[in-house]
């Protein structure tokens, strides 16, 4: 018989944990940070499994990335308009 490939889940949930020392080792603030950051990289679960990368927590750090950037993007929309906004 074939061998059982673990879900992306069991995975993601996998590398979490393996950060639990590292997390308890921060600041509170900074633990509520890192727990954004894999909140932000588990709403990329799906995408993640097709991916099919030979190293999972590439995509999931590349999940939180773009989860930042997309909140860069919008700031900066937002300081635009702002700045619009002033000139009138």
């Amino acid at each position: 018989m074939g061998r059982t490939l673990k879900s992306i889940t069991q995975v993601f949930l996998e590398e979490e944990q393996a950060f639990a020392r590292f997390r308890r080792a921060l600041r509170r603030s900074d633990q509520l940070v890192l727990d954004d950051l894999f909140a932000s990289a588990r709403q990329h679960i799906a995408a993640a499994a097709y991916a099919s990368h030979a190293l999972p927590f590439e995509v999931f750090l590349l999940s939180m990335l773009l989860e930042e950037h997309k909140e860069v993007v919008r700031l900066r929309q937002l300081v635009e308009e702002m700045r619009d906004g002033s000139n009138k």
